[in-house]
């Protein structure tokens, strides 16, 4: 570890934390007044002019600016070689540069060094016309051989002197040269650093600093430039491309992969680093070493004193306070601290016991399967060393569900069909439990036992079984209708809900462990689901569960159960979903008359109100319980025309049942609706 930190190794993976510190940072307001004239896309297609553009037409944006009195301008664009529209273009330029007296221009020397010949030299620099006595620097960024980003922005370059005795000299950089012309201006800002190079303080990604499209200080087409006068007063402003055709545009910490940010703007942020006195200062690469070899150790001391699970949380908390130090040190004091290096060195010391502990938790998995269930096994390894699985009294809600005379239908099908018909059923039901964050307790046969605010408290655990329940009904209808496809038989299921004190946790045998509840609690939940079918409801609750109930639910009062073992009676009520409130109600000024068909029967049944999302009707037969599908007709007497709809039932109580509409006739539909708005409640 120490020789990879020494030797630069962890090198990206440092550069990568300190861009996320970046990212973690976000943009900020640039406080340099530093505005960026762009070469894009929209001044090519409004110039109707590709790149190059005629150096006349930057002299022409050059004397604009200069008008308005700007600290300096800077142009990051490069004239090493004469206009190809003759000398006339570059005096143009030239004669500007020298008139603004605060411009500073790019250049870009390159070294090559060519076997035989020694080291070539290509100056880059402004033809003679163009710069004249103007400041000519070299606007070189710096790449990281790492990944070839820019994150460093050199002071000075050395570039090429005849007259030294080195062949080179040292010259200020482009942006120094600026700074330099714009503290002179009259800018107040901090003194540029005593360093040779240094890490840029990126604001943000691109246009963190203002743009102005090069084509809006153009005169074209006797149209006037659309910036307006005084604009750049008090500015620094740089000249540069941001087209992507351009191919000026470089990877930084905000900006990567295909969106990268443009040189000029770069220039910018470097800016505002020297206004502000805050480029990153780098912490040395020997107390980075040092970090990593202390990190090693304490990594190693986690492995020999802690279990292995309290090894991980306290490394992770000795990585997370390292981490927080860092950034700290990163956001308030602009230090960049190499602490990568000192978590791999942390987590290398503690990995010993991260693979041990996974070894023997795998082998107590083994071990223990053969008494859990992989959902109650999975609790019971997380928290093996308290006692919380253990058997404890709480308030639970417990729901039961099973298939409507099932041993009947079991009887007339092949075995194997049964079993894969509650293996489809069982996995539907299971899932909806398992949304509502229910536990699936147990199967017996067809019939599902599920808990809630069990094993972890749900302050809504009353809430979720209902809708549980509620969820039940709906799917037991679409499997019905599968296997009535399939096989000819129809389903229906019964569900019960109770709430109360049960103890709960871990029970059975040496031989064999189950998560389970016992009490009076599961007793009343049981016996509420066996009810069902002679009450004519697919849901029936406690008044226990009831109080604890929202809105979203519309129940009805059946009666009451006596409890064995109980002196008093328990109130039960049928559920309805609430969306049934939204269809106001219009009592009947005498009994209607209707004709009924379902189960392949036909009845005559009577009814006092109407809505357009149903109806109570009285005579059904017993046999028609919720979800048997319905057409009622009434040929006259209860409405103006005639009503024609298809339903299913939705409750029953004794011989009174509930219909809700799936679909009104053409006819019947508006009908309805204004008898509703006229007489409705």
């Amino acid at each position: 570890m120490v020789v990879a930190v020494a030797t630069g190794a962890l090198e990206g993976v440092e550069y990568w934390s300190l861009e996320k510190f970046f990212e973690v940072r976000g943009t900020q307001t640039p406080e340099a007044p530093v505005v960026i004239v762009t070469i894009d896309e929209p001044s090519f297609i409004e110039l109707n002019k590709q790149w190059p553009f005629p150096r006349a037409w930057h002299g022409e944006i050059i004397r604009r600016i200069a008008a308005d009195k700007p600290l300096a301008i800077g142009i990051d664009v490069l004239f090493p070689e004469p206009s190809s529209l003759g000398e006339a273009d570059d005096e143009a330029l030239g004669a500007a540069v020298a008139a603004a007296g605060n411009v500073v221009l790019g250049s870009a020397p390159r070294f090559e060094y060519r076997p035989g010949v020694g080291v070539q030299v290509d100056q880059n620099i402004p033809v003679k016309t163009v710069r004249g006595d103007a400041i000519v620097a070299p606007v070189q960024m710096e790449h990281d051989d790492v990944d070839s980003h820019v994150r460093r922005a050199p002071l000075w370059l050395a570039v090429p002197d005849e007259a030294s005795k080195t062949g080179f000299k040292r010259v200020d950089a482009f942006d120094v040269q600026i700074y330099r012309l714009a503290v002179k201006a009259g800018l107040a800002g901090a003194p540029l650093p005593k360093v040779d190079r240094m890490l840029i303080n990126f604001n943000g990604p691109q246009q963190t600093f203002p743009w102005v499209s090069y084509y809006k200080l153009m005169r074209r087409e006797g149209r006037d430039p659309e910036v307006e006068p005084g604009f750049f007063r008090g500015k620094i402003v740089l000249i540069g491309p941001t087209s992507d055709i351009l191919h000026d545009v470089f990877p930084t910490a905000f900006m990567r992969g295909e969106n990268q940010m443009p040189g000029v703007e770069i220039h910018a942020n470097v800016l505002d680093t020297y206004h502000r006195g805050t480029y990153v200062r780098e912490v040395s690469v020997w107390i980075s070493t040092m970090l990593a070899a202390a990190a090693a150790l304490i990594g190693a001391a986690l492995v020999v004193r802690l279990h292995a699970g309290r090894a991980f949380i306290t490394a992770a908390l000795v990585w997370f306070v390292l981490t927080i130090f860092a950034y700290l040190g990163f956001l308030y004091f602009d230090v960049w601290m190499r602490g990568m290096a000192g978590t791999v060195g942390l987590f290398l010391g503690y990995g010993a016991t991260v693979i041990e502990n996974f070894i023997r938790e795998q082998r107590e998995k083994r071990r223990l399967s053969q008494f859990f269930s992989p959902e109650v096994l999975r609790e019971v390894v997380r928290h093996r060393d308290d006692n919380s699985l253990g058997s404890t009294r709480r308030l639970v809600t417990v729901l039961f569900s099973d298939i409507r005379g099932f041993t009947t239908l079991s009887e007339r099908l092949e075995p194997e069909v049964v079993a894969e018909m509650l293996r489809e059923y069982l996995s539907e039901m299971t899932e909806i439990v398992f949304r509502h964050g229910g536990t699936v307790d147990k199967y017996i046969g067809d019939c599902v036992m599920a808990l809630y605010n069990a094993p972890f408290p749900d302050a809504d655990h009353a809430v979720k079984a209902v809708r549980t329940g509620l969820d039940f009904q709906e799917k037991t209808l679409e499997v019905s209708k599968r296997w009535e496809e399939k096989l000819g038989v129809q389903i229906r299921n019964g569900v019960g809900i109770n709430t109360g004190e049960a103890v709960v946790g871990t029970m059975g045998s040496r031989q064999r462990l189950e998560y389970t509840a016992v009490g009076d609690t599961i007793n009343l939940g049981a016996r509420l689901e066996s009810i069902t079918k002679e009450y004519g409801v697919g849901i029936i609750i406690s008044e226990f569960t009831h109080k604890l109930l929202k809105d979203e639910f519309m129940t009805r009062e059946l009666g009451e159960v006596t409890v064995k073992g109980k002196s008093q009676p328990v109130k039960i009520f049928g559920v309805l979903p609430a969306s049934l409130r939204k269809y106001p109600r219009a009592a009947l000024e005498a009994a209607a008359t209707l004709v009924i068909v379902g189960g392949g029967e036909e009845c005559h049944a009577t009814t006092r109100d109407i809505s357009e999302g149903g109806m109570a009707v009285g005579g059904v037969p017993d046999t028609w319980g919720p979800g048997t599908k319905v057409e009622v007709r009434c040929e006259g007497g209860l409405l103006p025309k005639p009503l024609t709809a298809t339903g299913v039932i939705a409750w029953r109580r004794d011989a009174l049942a509930g219909i809700r509409f799936t679909e009104l006739g053409a006819e019947a539909a508006p009908a309805v609706a204004d008898y509703v708005a006229t007489r409705g409640r």
